[in-house]
């Protein structure tokens, strides 16, 4: 006889705001013709030493998370997982400025003008 095992559907390291998925299908639809998706990583950069950076990807590296979205797929960075589990991505445009924004409830400090942040 044959255990029922039940397939447990793992949530994704970030959520995406109905804004940023819209703003990564725009991206998408002005994607270079080899880019495959957007991914998001963290590379070590500013006074506190991570940052957050978002580019065209071309292929997909063996431990990015992957996440399907309407407008296209969005990656995360293998490494950059650990930092970012159980943020927040948003879309945010304004009079002065347009871009990503993150709640990420890892982050234990920031540099002065926001560029970059610990944990």
């Amino acid at each position: 006889m044959m255990a029922d095992t039940k397939t447990r559907q793992i949530p994704a390291a970030v959520t995406l705001t109905k804004g940023a998925e819209a703003r990564i299908a725009d991206l998408m639809s002005k994607a270079p013709a080899d880019a495959i998706g957007v991914k998001l990583s963290t590379p070590r950069r500013g006074c506190s030493g991570l940052a957050y950076s978002v580019d065209y990807v071309t292929e997909e590296a063996k431990f990015d998370e992957k996440i399907e979205t309407p407008g296209g797929t969005f990656y995360i960075d293998g490494a950059s997982v650990l930092y970012l589990v159980g943020s927040v991505m948003d879309w945010v445009e304004d009079d002065f400025t347009a871009g990503f924004t993150f709640e990420n409830p890892n982050v234990k400090g920031a540099c002065g003008c926001g560029e970059s942040f610990m944990v």
